[in-house]
C-alpha cells in the first residue's frame, strides 16, 4: 500500500531503546537531570547577558544566541524522548515528526554555522586585538548572527521538504529516538540516491566547512598563544582553546558520524547512543565550558545576586515598617 505523505498518516513508532526497558529508566532519570541543567544553565547566560551592561560585547552576543539555541534544540527533542522513555507508547503523530524534523534540522544547522562564527570572533579578538572593535562592530555582528540563523532555515525547509515528499509505503517503525532526516530517508521504499546526495552535500557544507575554518582558527590562535611570554598566560589560554575544542570535536564528530558515515557500516545501536551526544550533552557543556567558567560571567552573577538581595532586604523592611506603622495607627484609634 502506497501512502501518500500528509497529515492523516497514523504517525511513527519512535523504536528508541525499547529493546532495553532496564537502560529506559537510567536514560530517563539522566536525560531528565541534564534537561532541567540545560534548561538552567543556557537560561541564566542569557539573562546575564541582557542585564549585566560590561557583557554587552560580541561574544555574550553570539553566547546568548547560542544559548537560545540550545535551549530550542532540546526543547524540540528530548521532552518527546523523556515520554517515550517512561511508558509503553513509543508513538508520534505525523504532525509532530514533521514539527520535530523541520525545527530541529533548522536549529542543528544553525549551531553548526554559529560556532564557526563565534571560533572567527574569538581569532579576531586574539590574534588582532587593535582591529577587534571595528572587526566585530555592532552591525556586523548582526549580520554573521542572521547569515547563521538563515541558512539553518534554508537548509531545513530543502531537506525536510525532500524528505518528507519520500513514500514510505506504511512504514511506520523509526528505529531512532526522534524524526531525523538519516533515519526516515531509510524509510523509504523507492531509490533514495537523490536524496542521499543532496544531504552529503548539505553534510559538507555545514558540517566539514565550519569546522575547518573551527580549526583553522584555533591553529592561528595557538600560534599567537605560543608568543605569550607569561607561561600562566599561555596555561590559561590554551585551557581555554582545548576546553573550547573539545566541545566542537564532541558536537561536530558525533554529527559526521551520524550524516557523512554509510548507515550499513554501523550498528543500529550506534547512531542513537551518538545522536545523544549531540542533542544531549554538548548543550549542556556549551554553557559549563564557554561562560560559567568565565570569570565576568561569575561576577555578573555575583553582581545580579548581589542586587537581588539587596532588592529582597529592601521589600523586607518597607513592609515591616508599614506594618508597624499599621499597627500603631490601629491602636489609637482603638485607644480614642
Amino acid at each position: 500500500m502506497w501512502w501518500t505523505n500528509d497529515s492523516t498518516l497514523p504517525g511513527f513508532i519512535l523504536v528508541g531503546f525499547s529493546d532495553r526497558p532496564q537502560l529506559e529508566l537510567v536514560l530517563f532519570g539522566i536525560i531528565f537531570f541534564l534537561y532541567l541543567m540545560t534548561l538552567l544553565g543556557n537560561t541564566t547566560i542569557i539573562l546575564i547577558s541582557l542585564l549585566d551592561s560590561k557583557l554587552h560585547t560580541p561574544m555574550y552576543f553570539f553566547l546568548s544566541h547560542l544559548s537560545f539555541l540550545d535551549l530550542c534544540f532540546t526543547s524540540s527533542i528530548i521532552p518527546q524522548l523523556l515520554v517515550n522513555l517512561s511508558g509503553s507508547d513509543k508513538s508520534i503523530t505525523y504532525g509532530g515528526c514533521v514539527v520535530q524534523l523541520y525545527v530541529s534540522l533548522a536549529l542543528g544547522s544553525t549551531e553548526c554555522v554559529l560556532l564557526a562564527v563565534m571560533s572567527y570572533d574569538r581569532y579576531i579578538a586574539i590574534c588582532h586585538p587593535l582591529h577587534y572593535a571595528f572587526s566585530m562592530r555592532p552591525g556586523l555582528c548582526h549580520i554573521l548572527a542572521s547569515v547563521a540563523w538563515l541558512s539553518g532555515v534554508a537548509t531545513t525547509l530543502i531537506q525536510s521538504t525532500l524528505t518528507l515528499q519520500l513514500p514510505f509505503c506504511g512504514h511506520r517503525q523509526v528505529d531512532h529516538f526522534f524524526c531525523e532526516v538519516p533515519v526516515l530517508i531509510k524509510l523509504a521504499c523507492v531509490d533514495t540516491t537523490f536524496n542521499q546526495a543532496e544531504l552529503f552535500v548539505a553534510s559538507v557544507l555545514f558540517l566539514v566547512v565550519p569546522l575547518s575554518l573551527i580549526l583553522i582558527s584555533y591553529w592561528r590562535i595557538a600560534l599567537a598563544v605560543l608568543k605569550i611570554k607569561s607561561a600562566i598566560g599561555r596555561h590559561k589560554a590554551f585551557g581555554t582553546c582545548s576546553s573550547h575544542l573539545m566541545v566542537v570535536i564532541i558536537f561536530y564528530g558525533t554529527i559526521i558520524f551520524m550524516y557523512l558515515q554509510p548507515a550499513k557500516s554501523r550498528s543500529k545501536d550506534q547512531g542513537k547512543f551518538v545522536s545523544l551526544f549531540y542533542t544531549v550533552v554538548t548543550p549542556i557543556l556549551n554553557p559549563l565550558i564557554y561562560t560559567l567558567r568565565n570569570k565576568e560571567v561569575k561576577a555578573a552573577l555575583k553582581k545580579i545576586l548581589g542586587r537581588g538581595r539587596e532588592v529582597g532586604w529592601t521589600l523586607k523592611e518597607t513592609s515591616s515598617i508599614l506594618v508597624k506603622e499599621a499597627m500603631t495607627s490601629m491602636i489609637y484609634l482603638v485607644s480614642k
